[in-house]
């Protein structure tokens, strides 16, 4: 006779007893949680699984919703399975790309020979009938030859090349019917749990709306990115001519020994890209341009790309000058509290506006100014600290997270303003159905420097990542539409080279932690790439900043 095990619930940190063999979707039925939401997926052990593994050990177990973030990824995960499938039905010959993330959906395309006018209708109508009809998606692990057979079979050649330069004796493949895949991590149990998603015409192709994280029975609404849009759409033709879209294409370029070429031409385009700004701004600094803002997320590269941009200035005869936001907190006792009676010091109102705005006009009119000095040991303003004069060639820079927001500068013109949006928008996808997103990219980057530089563990920036996003999302994303240029610092060999710095910091997270899934999660993304040794980086990448190295000063 099996002995039981004993799993514990961390929903409601009871244990019960199950046979060997007993799914999670059964253990649910056994345990009748209460939820306002469908659970989606699992933690087990701290390792995320989707709802139809099998528990044959002792385990805690703790339920997701979509309102988790991983929850949210094994939705859209199972939303793109969906897609495929339709857009397969529908279009036998047609290629179906899920190109990137924008505003808060995503952005795909399907080519083929035949425009077909309002083709999506049809697809989400589809979608629709494969929800309905609550086909189980079920997972099965295959020798990598038989695997690529089947992607062969199916024409993912995108599939085939990873396949191919990641020698892996096994592989996992998930099925819907007569479609396969794998979108790296869990999916739903089956067609029936995507609920909720639109398809709206965009640009050349589509944009696809999922549900609100926080909440998921609504949709989130289609926000314009335009410039962001473009940017996005610049890198992409980037790496169609450089032909390392996809990890599997990025990789095959490395086995070739071109790691050495992919480095030289990334670090040109970006330079090609910043002598660009710096051109725009002379040429509006002509006409009255004084002050440089910029802002990004975290990781984002902005310290390297302002030094960057500084030599640039020179280049064009400019003298730039620099004024630290930091100076301008107001004292510590005055600083506005956030939801949990914490000093939030990301608040736009923890800087002194009218001091701010009031120096920046003195400057620019060619006055002295005396900079305070903030001293964060005491948590207060010191009124003497270093004395600033714009003269004819001078041009001010002002980097920080408010640095875009309108309210920041409000009381001067925007007549003297020019605005710079910069962030990682990651360029290189896993395959065609499987993007990278900008997030993990930064994350990545944060990762090692906090490790470098700030004596962080990966478990230590890890929890407090979703910290870091909330902010992000409150006082930095809402305004990067305002920037006149943006800026995209990733490099699309970068993860290549980050490789081998994160893994020994992820690998040390341990499973006792609930960080540990999301380690293990970049993890096996890192495991795709194949590694780029840093050596022929010069010291003034954007990549120095986050591995070391840089000629720069932080």
């Amino acid at each position: 006779m099996n002995k039981l095990l004993k799993i514990i619930c961390k929903n409601n940190n009871k244990e019960v007893l199950v046979k060997p063999g007993t799914s999670l979707l059964d253990l649910l039925n056994i345990l009748h949680l209460n939820n306002q939401h469908q659970y989606i997926a699992a933690y087990v052990n701290n390792k995320s699984k989707d709802l139809n593994y099998l528990l044959y050990e002792n385990k805690s177990v703790r339920f997701i919703d979509t309102t988790h973030y991983e929850g949210s990824r094994v939705y859209y995960r199972t939303l793109f399975f969906l897609l495929y499938k339709a857009v397969k039905d529908l279009y036998p010959q047609a290629v179906l790309k899920i190109e990137h993330s924008i505003a808060r959906g995503f952005y795909f395309t399907v080519n083929d020979t035949d425009e077909v006018k309002n083709r999506h209708i049809a697809i989400k109508q589809r979608i629709h009938e494969l929800t309905a009809q609550d086909i189980p998606i079920v997972y099965d692990r295959y020798r990598r030859e038989e695997a690529e057979e089947i992607y062969k079979d199916n024409g993912q050649t995108d599939k085939v090349k990873l396949l191919e330069t990641r020698k892996r004796l096994y592989v996992t493949i998930y099925q819907m019917a007569d479609v396969f895949g794998d979108f790296y991590g869990p999916m739903a149990p089956s067609s029936g749990y995507i609920r909720l998603f639109d398809i709206a015409p965009f640009c050349e192709g589509f944009y696809l709306s999922i549900p609100q994280r926080k909440n998921p029975d609504r949709l989130d609404v289609m926000e314009k990115r335009d410039k962001m849009f473009e940017v996005f759409k610049r890198h992409k033709e980037w790496i169609n001519i450089l032909e390392v879209s996809n990890i599997g294409s990025l990789n095959s370029a490395i086995l070739e020994n071109k790691s050495s070429l992919l480095i030289k031409i990334g670090e040109v385009l970006q330079e090609k890209l910043i002598a660009q700004i710096a051109d725009q701004i002379s040429e509006r600094n002509r006409k009255g341009v004084k002050i440089i803002l910029i802002s990004g997320p975290s990781s984002s590269g902005k310290t390297t790309f302002s030094n960057r941009l500084n030599i640039e200035l020179y280049i064009f005869g400019l003298k730039p000058l620099i004024l630290s936001m930091d100076n301008y907190f107001v004292d510590r006792e005055n600083t506005p509290l956030d939801e949990n009676g914490e000093h939030d010091y990301e608040s736009i109102d923890a800087l002194d506006l009218e001091l701010f705005n009031r120096h920046l006009n003195s400057l620019v009119s060619g006055n002295e100014v005396e900079v305070p000095i903030f001293d964060f040991h005491s948590g207060k303003r010191q009124p003497h600290g270093v004395k600033l004069k714009m003269e004819k060639n001078s041009i001010l820079i002002i980097e920080g997270i408010h640095a875009l927001n309108p309210q920041l500068t409000a009381q001067v013109s925007d007549d003297i303003k020019y605005k710079i949006y910069v962030s990682a928008l990651t360029s290189v996808s896993m395959d065609n159905l499987s993007r990278i997103s900008t997030t993990d990219n930064r994350l990545l980057r944060r990762i090692v420097r906090d490790s470098k530089y700030r004596n962080h563990t990966a478990l230590q920036t890890l929890q407090r990542w979703e910290s870091v996003r909330r902010g992000e999302e409150k006082y930095i994303f809402p305004y990067q539409e305002e920037a006149d240029f943006m800026f995209n610092s990733a490099l699309f060999f970068e993860l290549s080279v980050l490789k081998k710095y994160a893994e020994p910091l992820l690998l040390s997270v341990p499973d006792t932690s609930e960080e540990y899934s999301e380690a293990r999660r970049l993890l096996s993304m890192l495991d795709f790439f194949l590694p780029i040794d840093d050596q022929q980086i010069p010291p003034t990448s954007i990549i120095r900043e986050f591995i070391g190295g840089s000629s720069f000063s932080y």
